[in-house]
């Protein structure tokens, strides 16, 4: 199964019915679940006589609705239609696709489909005769007139002992179907995003290194975004506690500034995008000690040379269809010096923040930015979460790339 990115927060209905391919359901849910989505799941009577409820609301972390009135009460299937932003009913049995196709209301399933306003996928399930039946065949055309969207089935090997048309779709086809309808709106859709994050660790001896206090949160989140809205994501993360939970961000483990370097030069031909967010050890150890060093009664000399300018580098290679992104963390003469970095490492923007401002910077879950294009014009942020400063700074990225000749 390939990158599925366009999953990643939305609310999927999962409706049962009673067939055979209902054990399906359960690798469904699970491969929704980690493609990012929120799974509320609906089943028949007769769907819980071949999964477990359990099953499906441990996966799913939500309670399992199998009739509109329970012990507890009502189950509101008008809230749940309008919770959605996609209704699956997977597998789908003859018989509640002729009760969805003539809306005869007399499960949860039915009720919630009449009640959702969201687009609705339905896989069926069945015998190889009963799907080419002339009546399935007129329930199929009447949903799909309604405006649902048939997932087709599949043929092969059927509970029956016969081979033919009538399998429900195999969960991999079902997320790619999905993920398709909603990559439409993406507006990073089919684009590649090159990221750098966290810190380097420049070696001194096995034992010691310079590096910074950079945790690479606002990278990671910066790369989540861009996950989330369609792209696909190289990350090129120094040594951090922390990494993405979007299984669809590659990431690329790196220690030292070289290594990070190497990485950017590798990757950066094929990306649309590139945001340099790592905080980069401006110099390493001119030696490396391949013994831990010893105490000697002096100190020793460690003598410093120049890391590689990633941002810089990036920047003479640039080509004009291509958008490079800088951050600087200053802490004095911010503005001026931001400025002087865009114009010098030939960025298209740079993001500014400073440590002068309380809850920015290094370790923080918030941060204050200000991001400043090649005219100088610049917009002031508020302090945010750095989840909230990623849909900034690619809300910017995004109008300027919309606005390019």
């Amino acid at each position: 199964m390939g990158a599925v990115v366009a999953l990643q927060g939305k609310k999927i209905l999962l409706g049962i019915t009673g067939s055979i391919a209902a054990y399906k359901a359960a690798f469904l849910t699970r491969l929704l679940i980690r493609a990012g989505a929120e799974v509320k799941v609906l089943m028949t009577p007769a769907a819980a006589q071949f999964i477990s409820p359990l099953t499906l609301s441990t996966l799913s972390k939500h309670p399992v609705f199998t009739e509109v009135a329970g012990a507890k009460g009502w189950n509101n299937h008008v809230e749940l239609g309008l919770w959605a932003d996609a209704m699956v009913v997977a597998p789908l049995t003859a018989s509640t696709l002729g009760k969805m196709a003539h809306g005869i209301c007399d499960n949860m399933i039915v009720a919630a489909y009449l009640s959702a306003r969201c687009p609705v996928f339905f896989a069926p399930a069945m015998d190889v005769d009963m799907w080419q039946h002339p009546t399935t065949q007129e329930n199929v055309q009447r949903l799909q007139k309604f405006g649902n969207l048939l997932i087709p089935v599949e043929s092969g090997e059927l509970a029956s002992g016969l081979s033919g048309k009538g399998r429900m779709a195999e969960p991999e086809t079902i997320i790619q179907i999905l993920d398709r309808h909603f990559s439409s709106d993406l507006p990073l859709s089919g684009k590649k995003i090159l990221l750098t994050a966290g810190p380097t660790y420049e070696a001194i001896d096995p034992v010691r290194f310079i590096g910074n206090r950079s945790s690479g949160k606002m990278g990671i989140a910066l790369a989540e975004r861009a996950a989330a809205l369609g792209a696909e994501v190289d990350l090129i993360l120094g040594p951090s506690r922390l990494s993405p939970k979007n299984a669809n961000i590659r990431v690329h483990p790196v220690e030292s500034a070289r290594e990070m370097y190497q990485a950017a030069i590798r990757l950066f031909p094929q990306a649309d995008i590139a945001i340099m967010a790592a905080a980069v050890a401006d110099y390493r150890p001119a030696t490396y000690q391949e013994q831990k060093i010893k105490k000697q009664g002096t100190a020793p000399d460690i003598k410093l040379v120049e890391n590689p300018d990633i941002a810089a580098s990036l920047g003479q290679q640039k080509k004009a269809n291509q958008i490079l992104v800088g951050f600087a963390l200053e802490t004095e003469d911010a503005m001026a010096n931001a400025r002087k970095k865009l114009k010098k490492k030939n960025l298209d923007l740079i993001v500014l923040n400073s440590l002068e401002d309380a809850g920015a910077g290094f370790n923080h879950d918030t941060n204050r930015i200000t991001i400043i294009d090649q005219d100088n014009n610049y917009t002031n942020f508020e302090l945010k979460s750095k989840t909230a400063v990623a849909e900034d700074v690619w809300s910017a990225i995004i109008d300027l790339y919309a606005n390019r000749p």
